[in-house]
């Protein structure tokens, strides 16, 4: 069943016009640059025009960044920390504004939205105890009267390219650790849902962050090209597809930078024959069509073993028939629309693929309708069984409701598939042997497993990445993992002679 569409009311008189955040402030685009549209993809109506940033506006917000960070990096963690505390109550108190932006743009369904906003709120709190993560080591006498110790120092300007799934939670899992750890900040979000990064600039800059610190530019190519050159930025962090992250860690290495690029993912959930089959659909349910399949994490692949198969796609089937999907901000909706009419048609594309492959198509979401919102970009969930290995809908990541059944006979076959992928994102297993979950969690080549849990998506005090083709770099985001990538190890070694001048010694220094 399907919820009205939403009422044409809530979209603007006349779109938007959204620039970018220089300096401490709003900074509109050139009269004569180039823009964007911003769609509400509930309604397909345009929301807002958003400026694309050129080389040069780029470059401005690089040079912001750069005259506030030896200052920002000469601020003691504590106070660094007392503005992330007060970041941290100013996105509490506007939590519920900041999730209708998020879905007003995206399209997820506004209690997902409030739940993305919690999750990046989280790696805020991680952030308020940077004092404690930002301490080193001491070792006294290492030497006669010699003392080592070491400590991590602030990169300098640090980059974010992010995508349009986690408007707020991608940004959140990067800005407030580089920040608070010394760093000033340029956000690269997408184009298609921009006005939720602006207004979290706002915030801290109300928060009492210094003018510079933190900067947001909108665009495309031309002001990614930019970050990933330009000689001032030490540092770049990247969430997207594969052939991106890969053309993100190669620029950006080749021009000396530090980065961690994390890419696509095609995210295996393996349902043993002991599972409780309506847990098992409850959880496929969720992790396969919640915000429409648009998320890195989403499970796209169920790896039945043994005869679990078929009473788990019976239960799917009439679980999917009563999926409510509409409009994010009607109340009840379970499932919203696609971010944008293009990316609709691709993954209609891949159902007519998987159809044209040999995969039996259960249910067919190209066939769903909402009542009196045909511009709207809405599509059904799909579900295919006797999906093979080698098909482009196992392959490929399609980023849409569409969830494929994989047969196998045994737990060693389940694990061999999901291991033979090019991803690695997350992995998880439905199972009530202990055995058999521990196999699994040890062998599986992903860097993030779930047991009886579908979206293993760490806390902010671990840290969130995968293995093989979904990670270039060599460190994971946010968590300890982020202290270390935004924030460099110098040890210093000392000694106070009481007097003499000593020796010269032309031979290795070893300690006496």
């Amino acid at each position: 069943m399907s919820t009205p569409a939403l009422d044409s009311r809530l979209a603007p008189a006349s779109p938007l016009n959204l620039g970018h955040y220089i300096g401490g402030k709003r900074v509109t685009g050139a009269a004569d640059g180039r823009h964007g549209a911003v769609y509400n993809p509930a309604t397909g109506v345009v929301r807002a025009q958003v400026a694309f940033a050129s080389a040069g506006e780029t470059a401005a917000a690089i040079a912001a960044a750069k005259a506030a960070a030896p200052a920002w990096a000469a601020t003691p963690p504590l106070k660094r920390a007392r503005v992330m505390f007060r970041f941290k109550e100013l996105i509490e108190k506007h939590q519920d504004e900041l999730a209708r932006l998020i879905t007003l743009e995206h399209g997820k369904v506004l209690s997902d939205a409030l739940g993305e906003v919690t999750r990046g709120l989280e790696v805020v709190e991680f952030a308020c105890g940077i004092p404690q993560l930002l301490k080193g080591e001491f070792s006294e006498n290492v030497g006669a009267e010699i003392d080592s110790w070491s400590l991590r120092q602030p990169l300098g300007v640090c980059a974010g390219i992010t995508p349009f799934n986690f408007p707020a939670m991608v940004p959140l899992w990067m800005f407030p650790v580089a920040i608070a750890c010394g760093n000033s900040f340029v956000l690269k979000p997408s184009e298609k849902d921009p006005s939720c990064p602006l207004r979290l600039a706002a915030l801290l800059t109300e928060a009492g962050l210094p003018a510079g610190v933190f900067n947001v530019v909108n665009g495309d190519r031309e002001a990614v090209d930019t970050l990933l050159t330009h000689p001032d930025v030490a540092a770049v962090t990247f969430v997207g597809s594969t052939p991106i992250a890969e053309y993100i860690h190669r620029t950006a290495s080749q021009h000396g930078k530090r980065v961690q690029a994390l890419g696509g993912a095609k995210n295996h959930m393996v349902v043993m024959p002991d599972a409780d089959i309506d847990r098992a659909a409850n959880a496929l349910l969720g992790a396969a069509y919640g915000s429409a399949g648009e998320r890195c994490m989403a499970i796209s692949v169920a790896v039945t073993v043994g005869g679990i198969a078929d009473p788990l796609i019976e239960s799917l089937r009439q679980k999917l028939a009563a999926l409510r999907i509409g409009s994010g901000l009607e109340p009840e909706v379970e499932m919203g629309p696609l971010v944008t009419r293009e990316h609709r048609e691709k993954v209609r594309g891949y159902i007519d693929v998987g159809v044209a492959e040999g995969a039996k198509l259960v249910v067919d979401g190209r066939k769903h309708a909402i009542a009196d919102n045909e511009r709207g970009f809405f599509l059904g969930p799909s579900l295919f069984d006797g999906v093979e290995r080698g098909m482009r809908i196992w392959r490929e990541e399609i980023f849409g409701p569409v969830l494929a059944i994989v047969r196998t006979a045994s737990l060693a076959e389940a694990l061999e598939l999901v291991n033979a992928h090019e991803f690695g994102n997350g992995t998880s297993i439905f199972t009530n042997d202990g055995r058999a979950a521990r196999e699994f969690a040890h062998g599986v080549a992903a860097g993030m497993v779930g047991v009886n849990i579908p979206i293993p998506v760490p806390m902010a005090f671990h840290s969130f990445g995968g293995w093989k083709r979904s990670l270039f770099g060599d460190t994971h985001v946010h968590g300890p993992e982020g202290v270390r990538f935004y924030t460099r190890l110098k040890t210093v070694t000392a000694r106070w002679p009481t007097s003499g001048a000593g020796t010269a010694e032309f031979v290795m220094p070893t300690m006496k």
